[in-house]
């Protein structure tokens, strides 16, 4: 349990960030996303947001619009 929470605090404090709200949009649309497909990728860097968007065709509609959201 303590790995999972670690990976968790870790999502929000990659996806933190001077947009908190845009952010929070995203981590919310996305934790599942993350959860399945990019839970043992370490933040920082943008390393996160990257995993995501390797996964792209595999992720929910709610995903793929908050980090097309990221963009503008």
């Amino acid at each position: 349990m303590p790995k999972l929470s670690f990976a968790v605090l870790a999502f929000v404090v990659a996806l933190s960030g001077a947009a908190s709200a845009q952010s929070s949009d995203t981590r919310g649309a996305c934790k599942a996303d993350y959860d399945k497909f990019c839970a043992g990728i370490a933040p920082g860097g943008g390393k996160i947001i990257a995993c995501l968007n390797a996964k792209r065709d595999q992720l929910s509609a709610t995903c793929k619009a908050a980090l097309d959201s990221r963009k503008k």
